[in-house]
């Protein structure tokens, strides 16, 4: 009697196992076809953030007297096409530059010295992981290196410096939280 019993309860629990793992399949189907749809939307709203981020800066320039070189802004305009065909690149969109910022927009030639302290070791830890084919550094690996308290506060403080160097141009962000040094920016004191 009791492997007539077990022999009629096995095929129903198979059933319903393989019920539940059909649900669980059309869950991440319908999850992937979701995250699709959110990254074309997230590529579009990018490309218009950027283009209003462009044309801010823009404004910025014609209506600053001089740049924070003390350079004419007409002057830099007319060099910038010159250090794009020198690196073979279309230079990052950079944020809204304020005149007078304390993180001038990276362009050929100017070194790390041109950057305030915080920013230089920002620099210098992800050039070395990036030199010891360690990757992008992460804000949380920052705090650690720099002897801080790894909490909320100082990660997002550091991630703020971080994203204000991938604004103007001295490193990038291959993946979300993730940096390194843009391509062609120099170690301290070089230039390039």
């Amino acid at each position: 009697m009791s492997s007539l019993l077990w022999g009629s309860w096995m095929p129903s629990v198979v059933g319903l196992l393989e019920q539940r793992e059909l649900g669980a399949r059309r869950r991440v189907d319908e999850l992937r076809e979701e995250a699709d749809r959110i990254q074309a939307e997230l590529a579009v709203a990018e490309r218009e953030w950027k283009e209003w981020a462009i044309a801010r800066s823009k404004v910025g320039e014609v209506l600053a007297p001089a740049d924070e070189t003390g350079q004419d802004p007409a002057a830099a305009d007319r060099t910038a096409p010159a250090a794009e065909e020198q690196t073979g690149r279309t230079p990052q969109v950079p944020q809204a530059a304020r005149p007078k910022s304390q993180v001038p927009v990276w362009r050929q030639g100017l070194a790390w010295s041109a950057l305030p302290v915080d920013y230089q070791r920002i620099l210098q830890v992800a050039a070395d992981r990036a030199r010891l084919g360690q990757g992008p550094v992460t804000c949380q690996e920052l705090a650690a290196e720099f002897g801080m308290d790894v909490v909320p506060a100082r990660v997002e403080a550091l991630r703020s410096k971080a994203k204000r160097l991938v604004a103007r141009g001295w490193a990038v962000e291959p993946a979300p939280g993730r940096f390194t040094p843009a391509r062609g920016v120099a170690g301290p004191g070089d230039g390039s």
